[in-house]
């Protein structure tokens, strides 16, 4: 196994094309509206963050597997926390095999019939969620898709809407990093580098994505916390201090955002397989308190630290 560096292009994705290993922002492929993951915490259609092809040797699910599409609580809905809806929360802890009595229950109650069978659910310390749906070559081919419409619901009335179903994700992202007042030209700033542009305020908008082998990478292919994990830095003759801090040579290069390798979590290294992506807040439009987050499809675990 290798690990691979991740790059945000400031284009769009080439569908379609060899070059094209998925995308960040904008919608997901090869699935209907209707398997569109619903947060069970307020009922709206969570945020779709990326969708990565995975290169050969991490299709962990057979080779039929090829992509995967994840989606995530959006940083307007985690303030330390999911907003709620409490009658929502209720029913998706127990949705039952029968349709609910309440009518205003009832799309939710059918999402959970409609779900993608190869969607998996997750969710972090603070109860917000996320969800994986895993592609074939076909989904990952396949049209794009819209979200859900629920309208006319007062039960989505008690939580706000997620800015992101009319703004798109992207330029929500590009809203929480820029203001006019603070009087430096638009290039300087990070989300114009990753972008290439200020975004289109459109659901589709999104920005490609691109993985590259590392040149050399100890840990592809070893679990995170296996004796055989090395840690990226060392003390120089064993005295544990800053000035002391080192980065072995091989490690030199590698990107914040990655499949597998080298974890660099902002805290504490979660017990993962060695079949994972480490990305930021700005890989999607995340409220991760300035750290960064990990999930290990494999297993199905996600997880992340403020900085």
């Amino acid at each position: 196994m290798q690990a691979y560096d991740l790059e945000l292009l400031p284009r769009a994705a080439e569908r379609g094309s060899a070059e094209n290993h998925g995308w960040c922002f904008g919608l997901p492929p090869g699935i209907t509206s209707e398997q569109w993951p619903l947060d069970p915490n307020n009922g709206y259609p969570l945020m779709h963050g990326f969708t990565l092809l995975l290169p050969q040797d991490y299709r962990v699910h057979g080779p039929e597997i090829v992509a995967l599409s994840f989606f995530a609580t959006a940083s307007d809905q985690n303030d330390g926390g999911p907003s709620c809806t409490g009658a929502i929360m209720k029913f998706f802890e127990q949705p039952g095999d029968e349709p609910p009595a309440d009518p205003r229950l009832l799309p939710f109650w059918q999402s959970v019939q409609d779900a993608h069978p190869r969607m998996h659910r997750m969710e972090d310390i603070l109860g917000c969620a996320y969800a994986v749906i895993l592609l074939t070559q076909e989904e990952f081919d396949g049209p794009l898709c819209l979200p859900p419409q629920l309208t006319g619901n007062d039960l989505l009335d008690e939580t706000p809407a997620p800015a992101w179903m009319t703004k798109g994700s992207a330029m929500c992202l590009w809203n929480n990093h820029y203001s006019p007042s603070w009087g430096k030209p638009v290039e300087e700033y990070f989300v114009w580098k990753i972008m290439g542009q200020v975004p289109e305020e459109w659901l589709a908008f999104h920005r490609a994505l691109r993985w590259t082998p590392r040149a050399e990478d100890p840990n592809a292919g070893v679990a995170v916390g296996d004796p055989a994990y090395q840690q990226e830095y060392y003390w120089l003759d064993d005295k544990v201090g800053r000035e002391n801090y080192r980065e072995h040579a091989w490690a030199a290069g590698h990107k914040r955002d990655h499949i597998g390798g080298t974890i660099r979590p902002v805290q504490s290294a979660p017990a993962f397989s060695p079949f994972y992506v480490e990305f930021e807040e700005y890989f999607g439009d995340y409220n991760f308190g300035g750290g960064n987050g990990q999930l290990d499809f494999r297993d199905m675990k996600f997880d992340w630290a403020c900085g």
